[in-house]
């Protein structure tokens, strides 16, 4: 399976679990797929999608924080925003 579909695999997942859901006090879990290696330009990890700020600013970041991460990883990885993010 490649690292774009695990990602979408892991946000449906994440959705489905109503974490992306505004509401829920649960922290919203890391985009991460286990997939770490930096992309030949070096602007996001081939895995999650995540620039290398916002995988620094992850363990710091609030659920809103980590939400907007998720989304503009989804983004640049032109997958479709699950429930929750949409």
């Amino acid at each position: 399976m490649n690292t774009t579909k695990l990602l979408a695999t892991h946000a449906c997942q994440i959705s489905a679990a109503g974490q992306f859901d505004v509401q829920s006090t649960e922290p919203v879990p890391s985009p991460c797929v286990s997939v770490c290696r930096m992309s030949p330009d070096r602007s996001h990890c081939e895995g999650c999608f995540r620039t290398l700020d916002d995988i620094r600013a992850w363990s710091r970041a609030g659920n809103s924080e980590r939400r907007r991460i998720w989304t503009e990883a989804l983004c640049r990885a032109g997958i479709a925003l699950p429930p929750g993010l949409a």
